[in-house]
């Protein structure tokens, strides 16, 4: 299985014993966009929903953090995916943040997952067949190992800026980069971390919500000033559309990309960090 399947291949494979398809939707608050409620109105048939905010670390302040391992294989395994299985991830956007639920998998060990190419949009478009309701999957067992080379804290972060052992791409629009346009949440300064490269992650996406073809991603990259011979952190707002800098830089191959999981909502919300704009 590659790690960006299309809408044919899962029509193939969606009956397959060892294949787990969830929905991994996500919206931010001020969309007034219910994720779950849309997943009840309608899925891809055998879907089980992924609850990027409820699948998290609920002692941290922060939104939808890593939750502990424990945790994490305790929700998974509830929705029917075991360690052997095969995971495709999709949304209701395309490729943003099905990312993130396919990041999460792989920073806990499970590399067999992958992300459907436009999402329920491009699967609803070709008249494929959906389902409602709750879904009732049978509990399987599932085994989390922490990768944290794929995870970037707060203070990995402070290191590098002075090691500049690795650049720092920031997912978010240039005007959040720049400070010209405010942030959606409140309480954060403007601006960035000090030395990041800037790449919207929309501009990875065509108009229907799939993702550009790998020389496209790898002009985009490069045009941002990524060396993709060096490692790459990636960040934005709470995590979510830096997983698909990070989807497509690991789509180009590229070996070593993490994900700054606080982003700015930890950055650009302490007082204590420095910030350029």
């Amino acid at each position: 299985m590659d790690v960006l399947v299309s809408s044919d291949w899962l029509a193939a494979h969606r009956r397959d014993p060892d294949l787990r398809v969830l929905d991994g939707s996500w919206h931010m608050p001020q969309t007034h966009r219910d994720a779950r409620g849309e997943f009840l109105a309608a899925h891809l048939p055998g879907a089980a929903f992924f609850d990027i905010d409820g699948i998290a670390d609920h002692s941290n302040p922060l939104p939808h953090m890593l939750p502990t391992p424990e945790v994490f294989a305790e929700a998974v395994g509830a929705l029917g995916v075991g360690t052997g299985d095969r995971v495709v991830v999709y949304d209701t956007r395309g490729v943003v943040s099905a990312a993130r639920v396919w990041w999460t998998f792989r920073a806990f060990g499970h590399d067999a997952v992958a992300v459907l190419d436009g999402g329920l949009p491009k699967w609803k478009a070709e008249g494929r067949p959906l389902e409602s309701g709750e879904p009732e999957p049978v509990r399987r067992v599932f085994h989390a190992t922490p990768r944290p080379s794929v995870v970037r804290d707060l203070a990995a972060v402070r290191d590098n800026l002075t090691t500049r052992r690795e650049q720092v791409l920031d997912a978010r629009s240039a005007g959040r980069f720049t400070a010209s346009e405010p942030e959606p949440r409140a309480g954060l300064r403007g601006g960035h971390i000090p030395g990041s490269l800037n790449l919207p992650s929309d501009t990875l996406v065509r108009a229907d919500g799939t993702l550009l073809p790998p020389g496209d991603l790898r002009k985009r990259f490069e045009a941002a000033g990524i060396d993709l011979t060096r490692p790459v952190t990636t960040t934005c707002g709470s995590g979510i559309t830096a997983s698909v800098l990070a989807f497509a830089l690991h789509l180009l191959g590229h070996p070593r990309v993490a994900v700054y999981d606080g982003s700015w909502t930890e950055w650009g919300g302490r007082a204590d960090t420095p910030v350029e704009s």
